[in-house]
């Protein structure tokens, strides 16, 4: 009986580990979905000095102003450049297709995005005084980041979260997430270095990111940076969709 006992235990202990193993090797499989562009590469450049080539689409306007955009996790960037070239007339907008995605080369993670993400920065800010930047999703904790950073205007946060690291915890209970995730993007450890003004904004019924885990990121800024918009009867996908979202948009910006 104990020797049967035995083997059940072992057999438990291995497939925990081989659970563990498995979501290790393919965590970043579940994180990032690359999107190709869907348009022709009019209106693209490439970021100068990176080791892979990492485009950006690109709305030209001369002026200050310049506006940097990181999209979702299965976001083509390059269609939403004209929805944010209507909300945003009188800004240059730039927006970064993450490596795997469009036409960039190489491989997604948080360290090698962070990175593409600053050098956008330098970039664009050659060319406007004033620099803004909005992230949506999985690309909130990529342009808190660049707050954090560079010396942005102005941050937007959409449909943020507190940490990938929270949310996989929360999704994969019975597993160690948090000693097996490559890419934590810990926005709530960033927040309180924010000093730009900042506006979150939510969807009252996202289904992907809880509005517990937003409001966490919140409470995380000092007093007075940071303000929540929540958009009414919208989900996390549809959110650009609502008449609303355009006014949350401009009034963070």
């Amino acid at each position: 009986m104990l020797k049967l006992l035995g083997v059940v235990v072992a057999l438990v202990v291995v497939g925990y580990l081989g659970l563990c193993g498995a979501l290790y090797a393919f965590q970043r499989s579940l994180l990032y979905f690359p999107q190709p562009r869907s348009g022709p590469p009019a209106g693209e450049i490439t970021l100068p000095g990176l080791a892979v080539d990492v485009r950006a689409s690109v709305r030209p306007h001369d002026g200050p102003q310049a506006l940097l955009y990181f999209g979702g996790n299965g976001e083509d960037v390059s269609q939403t450049l004209p929805e944010l070239a209507r909300t945003f007339p009188d800004h240059a907008i730039y927006a970064m297709h993450y490596r795997g995605y469009g036409r960039s080369g190489g491989a997604p993670s948080e360290a090698a995005l962070q990175g593409d993400a600053l050098a956008l920065y330098d970039l664009v800010a050659r060319s406007h005084a004033r620099v803004s930047a909005i992230g949506r999703s999985l690309g909130s904790g990529i342009a808190i980041r660049v707050a954090r950073e560079r010396p942005v205007s102005r941050l937007v946060l959409v449909t943020p979260y507190d940490s990938i690291a929270a949310l996989a915890s929360a999704q994969f209970r019975w597993l160690p997430v948090r000693w097996l995730l490559q890419d934590p993007y810990e926005s709530v450890r960033v927040a309180p270095a924010i000093t730009v003004p900042t506006t979150l904004v939510a969807a009252e019924h996202d289904e992907v990111i809880p509005r517990a885990n937003t409001e966490r990121l919140l409470a995380a800024f000092a007093p007075g940076v940071a303000t929540l918009i929540v958009i009414p009867d919208a989900g996390h996908n549809d959110l650009s969709r609502q008449p609303a979202y355009g006014l949350a948009l401009r009034t963070g910006l």
